[in-house]
């Protein structure tokens, strides 16, 4: 498959993270990789590297019958001009997850392995981590990879190699790989994010179902827009998981037990209270992993043994500190309001921090079911006023304050960088005070943004440890004292 590469030019699409794990296995084939991106800085990093590079701007000119192929990296939209004027004049564009995919099949890294995908809107890292778990448990040579942070060609690479890839895959990714047909594959749920880059949900959820293209297709049955998908998926068997009493053919949860219906009679598999995260976004990402372990049949005792293993990474659902009774709760990774609305009703009573970029989303629907939860909001970030009027139609009786910069300057993409991290810490430094003066024993105050962080922060990682930083600077005397 990959034959028609060897000593070919091939456009490396980014110069991100997957786009450097590209480099070497297009050597290791025979290929010439050669890069682009938007940024000089880029373009400066990968010819200091000795590779050849282009410019959008000889791009305009180059005669693209040179290129084999393109590869994307996988944030690239397809009407991006580099990846139209690709298209335009037949060169074919695969993403990241595609050539690898290709790459394992052609073996040039040793035995094809299996893969176990996972996507959704939430839970995605997640229910990767608990599938990694478990096979860890069950003793089988694994790894987590793709959108979680280790690119698949890099986790292909390693001596000794994986059985197994825990894939995390995001709309993005399953968007530029046709091709995947997974040993098993997991859609978690559907909710509006990025559509922006997708032009709508029905897009964006055939962009997810992509993940039910192999042996085995997973769909979480109390998420109406992925159980939908059962019908469409084209796996050669299709089983769902519930928060609830299976039926034959589903796991799910009874008496407090995990139960799997799907692939025995009935076989017990964990105690919901040794989930973690606690809650129901908690049980049914368990309840998806162990749907994907017991695909490729891993005992029911591994996957007891994984779930008990796994602990819930940073700024999910991570509780901070206590102070004073109140509970201080980092879900800086809920960045879209599907996201937030688990979080919020994992709680009763909740100081909702929350704003940053929507992109596109709406949170409507969100704050009419989680409305009778909220102690307070209080908002930062761009899209800040969206949520503060959504606030005033569906829950007026709420108290909202935003939190603004202090000033007139730019909130954009300056903000990360130097003296914009500190003013990004500032805010949310006071965007906790403000929080704390509703706070009294027993509330929860939540930083759910069901929002992006671009708009402030370097990342969702940096918006969680900015929260961090405010809370555990807290004194217990400080709850319940008006800012």
């Amino acid at each position: 498959m990959l034959e028609f590469l060897r000593g070919r030019d091939v456009l490396v699409a980014g110069w991100g993270v997957s786009g450097r794990s590209l480099i070497e296995p297009l050597r290791d084939i025979g290929a010439r990789p050669v890069v682009t991106d938007a940024g000089a800085a880029a373009l400066a990093e990968a010819a200091g590297l000795g590779l050849e590079i282009a410019t959008s701007v000889s791009l305009e000119t180059t005669d693209w019958s040179r290129f084999a192929l393109v590869i994307t990296s996988p944030g690239w939209r397809p009407d991006s001009p580099v990846l139209a004027a690709a298209v335009a004049e037949g060169a074919p564009v695969w993403g990241d997850v595609e050539f690898a995919w290709w790459v394992d099949q052609a073996r040039i890294y040793g035995p094809v392995r299996k893969w176990l995908v996972v996507t959704g809107t939430n839970g995605k890292t997640t229910t990767t981590s608990m599938v990694h778990a478990i096979l860890r448990a069950a003793g089988i040579a694994s790894v987590a990879c793709g959108n979680i942070g280790l690119p698949i060609l890099d986790a292909l690479r390693r001596n000794p190699g994986p059985q197994v890839l825990a894939v995390e895959l995001s709309s993005f990714q399953l968007h530029w790989a046709p091709s995947v047909r997974p040993e098993a594959g997991v859609v978690l749920n559907v909710a509006e994010d990025h559509l922006d880059w997708h032009g709508g949900l029905d897009a964006y959820a055939a962009a997810k179902a992509r993940a039910l293209f192999g042996r085995i297709g997973v769909v979480g049955l109390d998420d109406p827009v992925a159980a939908s998908l059962a019908r469409k998926s084209k796996a050669r068997r299709t089983v769902g998981f519930r928060i609830g009493v299976p039926a034959d053919g589903e796991l799910g949860v009874v008496d407090g037990k995990l139960l799997d219906r799907a692939f025995t009679k009935a076989a017990i598999l964990a105690e919901v209270g040794d989930i973690s995260p606690q809650g129901p976004a908690g049980v049914a990402d368990a309840l998806a992993a162990a749907a994907l372990t017991r695909a490729i049949d891993v005992a029911p005792q591994f996957v007891r043994e994984g779930l008990l293993e796994h602990r819930v990474g940073p700024h999910r659902s991570a509780l901070v500190r206590e102070v004073g009774g109140v509970e201080f709760i980092d879900d800086s990774k809920a960045t879209n309001p599907h996201a937030a609305r688990s979080a919020i009703l994992a709680h009763q009573q909740v100081i909702w921090l929350a704003g940053g970029q929507l992109k596109g989303a709406h949170v409507d629907d969100l704050i009419e079911e989680v409305a009778d939860r909220l102690v307070a909001a209080v908002l930062i970030g761009a899209d800040a006023p969206t949520i503060a009027a959504a606030l005033a139609r569906h829950a007026p009786e709420v108290p909202v304050v935003e939190v603004d910069s202090g000033d007139d300057g730019p909130m954009g993409d300056s903000m990360p960088m130097g003296g914009g991290a500190d003013k990004a810490d500032a805010i949310m430094a006071r965007a906790v005070a403000v929080a704390v003066g509703f706070a009294r024993g027993g509330d929860t105050v939540l930083l759910a943004p069901a929002a992006a962080s671009l708009d402030m922060f370097a990342d969702y990682t940096h918006r969680g440890r900015s929260f961090a930083a405010a809370v555990n600077a807290l004194e217990d005397g400080d709850i319940g004292r008006q800012s």
